[in-house]
């Protein structure tokens, strides 16, 4: 059964040009190397909800759970999270475009 990676956070005041950068320069082009299933990719513009909202599909739990827990994605998290505060991470049943 398909699982979906749910991963939440809000960019740090004053990184913007620093996390976009990342963005475009490590995290997706991973991605895009993994053969990830991005499906999701959300901004919040207003209210209380994080900022970014990013969905991954994945065949099944375990292979989002070994992902999740390999020396690669760790590292790119770590990087992430010099530009970015109150991350999430969690797996979810996939049901649809939008998920929260």
């Amino acid at each position: 059964m398909s699982v979906k990676i749910l991963l939440t956070w809000n960019i740090k005041a004053n990184m913007e040009q620093e996390y976009y950068g990342f963005m475009v320069g490590q995290f997706l082009p991973w991605m895009n190397h993994k053969e990830l299933a991005l499906t999701d990719a959300w901004v919040t513009i207003y209210g209380n909800e994080p900022q970014i909202m990013v969905g991954v599909v994945m065949p099944d739990a375990a292979s989002a759970r070994e992902l999740l827990k390999s020396e690669e994605w760790l590292d790119l998290r770590d990087q992430l999270q010099e530009y970015v505060e109150n991350y999430t991470c969690k797996i979810i049943s996939q049901k649809g475009a939008f998920q929260l």
